[in-house]
């Protein structure tokens, strides 16, 4: 399925005895106590040690008019400020930081008694808490942080997002504007790679809205794989309408990528988005498949997975028996690069229509492959959500030069391209302009409701004409059969 032809710090003192270490990252333990037995060492009353947890409600809790909506961003890799551990996270909701525990010893106990901030929220569940008292606060003013920490979606909400007029602009704390689904992710160091490639699968509406939903288990409702997760929870960070900032970071998301591509992708090097994007379907879905990927059936497949039969020809001519192969991607072959200039000295930049290049995958046009010998290409389903790439980039091993890249112009419709009696429409691009070792890399999407053009570059978002969309030099483009493109 892949896209060739077809396209972590202190963790505590090891030397501790178990059940002492486990108090330490208690949840909570017993509070240290004064002489009778009611408070703690500072006075404030707390619950009775071995006692049910205490719920109070908004009105009876004195610390929620501390908290700094402002000062909170959940973006953050979730692990302690103080011992770098990932269990038992919570964010102080004054200041933002991040300390494990909350039972007495604990970083967010001390933090609470050292610098006076009470109100703590668990960043696996949502719960918050005031401390050092050891309460649960209810309440649902607390509702906003809760949908940010971990915004969720109905099934009405999902089929709201699209519908006719619902292109609705949404503000920020400070009053900025954005639209969901089309805000932009930060530039790490060198991940603009992946922001594009992220961007442009979450313009395939079934794709978006299984992610939207929480289908994020594996086969058999197993627990999903943190790259999964991420990419989930990035998707509705993303089309969160009560977002407190116009843009979303992505560094949980890319964390889980370097890990999983054991940093063949990491957030301070460059890499190709077209084989980011391969890498990534054909991960997510043997994540989705519980590591069966060639038996069941999953979001991706369902979405981007067509097939084709493969003819190699033998020598004479003769052509070998039809392999039947499946395919996520669909790789175009550009015109050669040129090589003189004309009267004006400016490079003749060949044009190309995209059906042109298609025409690789009707089963008649003979193709040459370097080690490969000769083979023929036959789409024979495509899929409704068809991805189809330019081959921009080349290494010249002969003449040393490095990466190449052509720059020939690939004309193509915006709506109505014919493939296979069926007609698909634009609904995301992904281009690179500057050189071929370095540049930068933007999406150019389609917002669905109102039907308008958009490029995110980074935190860059701005409306383009359709037009222009029209000559972009596109990368890697996605289209959606006409029919689940309204």
């Amino acid at each position: 399925m892949g896209a060739s032809e077809s396209g972590n710090g202190v963790a505590g003192d090891a030397s501790r005895p178990a059940k002492k270490q486990r108090r330490l990252d208690n949840e909570p333990e017993r509070p240290s106590t004064s002489s009778d037995g009611e408070g703690d060492a500072s006075g404030i009353l707390a619950r009775r040690p071995g006692g049910p947890l205490r719920k109070v409600a908004g009105s009876e809790c004195p610390y929620l008019d501390t908290i700094s909506r402002a000062r909170l961003d959940f973006d953050f890799e979730k692990s302690c400020s103080v011992t770098l551990r990932k269990e038992n996270v919570y964010a102080c909701l004054v200041c933002g930081k991040y300390f494990c525990g909350r039972g007495p010893r604990t970083p967010a106990y001390t933090h609470a008694l050292e610098e006076g901030h009470s109100i703590f929220m668990k960043l696996s569940t949502g719960q918050v808490f005031a401390l050092p008292d050891g309460y649960e606060v209810v309440d649902q003013s607390l509702q906003d942080i809760k949908q940010v920490l971990n915004p969720t979606f109905s099934r009405e909400d999902v089929a709201s997002l699209d519908a006719p007029g619902s292109e609705r602009w949404e503000r920020t704390l400070s009053g900025e504007p954005y639209l969901p689904g089309m805000v932009g992710l930060n530039n790490l160091k060198a991940t603009d790679y992946a922001n594009v490639v992220v961007h442009a699968l979450l313009r395939v509406r079934p794709f978006r809205d299984h992610f939207l939903l929480g289908g994020q288990a594996g086969q058999g409702g197993a627990a999903p794989t943190p790259l999964v997760e991420k990419f989930g929870e990035l998707c509705r960070k993303m089309w969160n309408k009560g977002s407190f900032k116009g843009q979303v970071s992505p560094l949980e998301f890319l964390l889980a990528v370097q890990e999983r591509s054991k940093k063949r992708f990491s957030v301070d090097a460059q890499a190709d988005p077209v084989t980011f994007l391969s890498w990534l379907l054909n991960t997510l879905h043997f994540d989705l498949t519980g590591g069966k990927p060639s038996k069941r059936r999953s979001v991706v497949t369902r979405c981007f997975q067509g097939e084709m039969a493969v003819t190699e020809l033998r020598g004479g001519g003769e052509e070998a028996e039809p392999v039947r192969t499946k395919f996520l991607m669909l790789g175009l072959d550009l015109p050669p690069a040129p090589l003189f200039r004309d009267a004006m000295e400016k490079n003749i930049i060949p044009q190309v229509p995209l059906l042109t290049l298609l025409k690789k995958y009707e089963g008649e046009k003979i193709t040459e492959i370097v080690g490969k010998g000769r083979k023929k290409y036959e789409v024979t389903r495509v899929p409704d959500h068809l991805i189809v790439w330019a081959k921009r980039f080349t290494t010249n091993a002969i003449r040393h030069y490095g990466r190449e890249k052509n720059p020939t112009i690939v004309t193509f419709p915006l709506r109505g391209l014919p493939v296979l009696g069926k007609k698909f429409d634009l609904v995301a691009m992904g281009c690179h302009e500057g050189k071929p070792e370095g540049g930068t890399h933007r999406a150019i999407l389609l917002h669905h409701a109102g039907r308008e053009w958009y490029q995110v570059e980074d935190l860059s978002v701005t409306d383009v004409r359709p037009e222009t969309v029209a000559i972009a030099e596109a990368y890697f483009q996605i289209y959606s059969a006409t029919a689940v493109s309204k």
